[in-house]
């Protein structure tokens, strides 16, 4: 079952739990208690994956040693979260895409967290627009921002040069045009695909596609679907048939499948595809992996040229029901605070150092961290083509845009993600599959609205 879908089956029940709290609304807001941080602490969704993570738990841990943090390691699931709530038994606090966000405050799983900024006097100015939006439901503030991922344009240089272009002709603004140039970046023999031309990511990356194209799939407050709008079938045409150009969506599918973009046989290095939106982290995993690859990094663009991003992340909520959200506000402060992010980011400079593997940068969703890491620990690497995309991915990050706060946010992802997914199997035209996701968006809206 998928994520979006474990959300929904659980909403009725989830209501229904909760509604005897007082819901959203009802007057409970986190952190707005008196007393100290102190006794247990337990969380959801989040890891020891890395120095970043570490470094910033055990600043907390510094700061506050009379809570005992619970950290239950491994990625969110939504159905143990939403029966945690509706049990009345839920973590302190959840660590999720942000894009969710909206959805669970609407059903009362989430608290506001008005009195937690201002008890513990977050700057809510510090955050990215983009990501402050997002965890943000007509006017009240559910969730802290952490990371910030944005979505640039990979290049494999190197096969560019074997089909006789460079990275200046790679242009996806010309979308007439990305038929011809596929045609000569893929590798398909006999219905089998050897090598990607242009991966369009979709349909994670539709949204985007669609923005480049002159129209948002949602209105700003969250509450109108565009899903039928003529600017977004054509979107959702032009990636499907870039897909179909390389073998159709099974073969793309089973390909792409197999790639490792976390190890040092990753697709780049294997020349396995040549030209793909990605999120900026892969940077990170190239430098780390492919230091000597042929690497070129681009903004994506709209179709007058002019850069353009998707901005996403996690956040982290404190739950309905919270045993102890005076000590969740105060970690979630300390989680994403500037000399947080900038302890965190030089444990991550002398972990590579140590290594002999260059830093490319943290990204996060607080503005001002992200300033002082670039200003304080950032040495350019020597390799011009890391540190031509580590410029390249700061200077889209004020070019982002995000989905905003929905209350039915995971529904409308449902739809439009199933709309895709059928067009890719062959079951349904892009028009048609966008006009059923409208209406099955435009019911969830409307159901959430009352």
């Amino acid at each position: 079952m998928s994520r979006i879908l474990r959300a929904t089956v659980f909403a009725g029940a989830l209501t229904l739990a909760i509604s005897g709290c007082g819901g959203v609304g009802g007057g409970s807001d986190a952190g707005g208690g008196g007393t100290a941080t102190k006794g247990a602490l337990s969380t959801m969704g989040f890891g020891f994956s890395d120095e970043i993570a570490t470094t910033r738990v055990e600043a907390f841990k510094r700061d506050h040693p009379d809570v005992e943090l619970k950290v239950t390691e491994g990625a969110f699931d939504e159905q143990q979260f939403l029966s945690a709530v509706a049990s009345g038994n839920p973590p302190d606090l959840v660590y999720l895409d942000r894009k969710l966000i909206g959805t669970y405050a609407k059903r009362g799983a989430i608290q506001p967290l008005t009195q937690c900024v201002d008890k513990q006097d977050i700057d809510l100015g510090q955050y990215r627009p983009a990501a402050r939006e997002q965890v943000t439901l007509d006017g009240t503030v559910y969730g802290i921002p952490e990371f910030s991922t944005v979505r640039v344009v990979y290049l494999n240089e190197g096969l560019l040069k074997k089909a006789g272009l460079t990275a200046d002709q790679v242009n996806l603004a010309d979308w007439a045009a990305l038929p011809a140039l596929n045609a000569k970046l893929a590798s398909v023999s006999g219905g089998r695909l050897d090598r990607i031309g242009i991966d369009p990511k979709i349909p994670e990356f539709l949204p985007m596609w669609a923005k480049a194209n002159g129209v948002d799939m949602l209105s700003a407050d969250g509450r109108t679907a565009k899903l039928d709008d003529p600017k977004v079938i054509e979107a959702l045409t032009t990636g499907v048939n870039l897909i179909k150009q390389q073998g159709g969506w099974g073969a793309f599918k089973s390909f792409r499948d197999a790639f490792d973009f976390f190890g040092a046989q990753n697709p780049l290095s294997k020349n396995q595809i040549v030209a793909w939106p990605m999120e900026e982290w892969f940077l990170n995993q190239a430098a780390k992996n492919s230091p000597t690859a042929e690497l070129v990094v681009k903004p994506f663009v709209d179709r007058q040229g002019k850069p353009l991003t998707q901005s996403a992340g996690q956040a982290w909520v404190i739950t309905k029901g919270a045993k102890n959200p005076d000590a969740a506000c105060a970690f979630v402060k300390k989680m994403t605070a500037t000399d947080t992010w900038l302890a965190a980011a030089k444990a991550r400079v002398d972990a590579r150092k140590a290594a002999g593997q260059p830093f490319t940068g943290v990204y996060t969703a607080n503005a001002e961290a992200d300033k002082k890491i670039f200003d304080e620990l950032y040495q350019p690497t020597g390799n011009k083509r890391f540190d031509d995309a580590v410029a390249t991915i700061r200077s889209v990050q004020d070019a982002a845009f995000a989905l905003p706060a929905s209350p039915a946010g995971a529904e409308f992802d449902k739809a439009y993600y199933d709309a895709v997914n059928r067009v890719l199997a062959g079951q349904e035209q892009p028009a048609q599959a966008l006009q059923r996701a409208q209406r099955e968006a435009t019911a969830a809206l409307d159901k959430a609205a009352k």
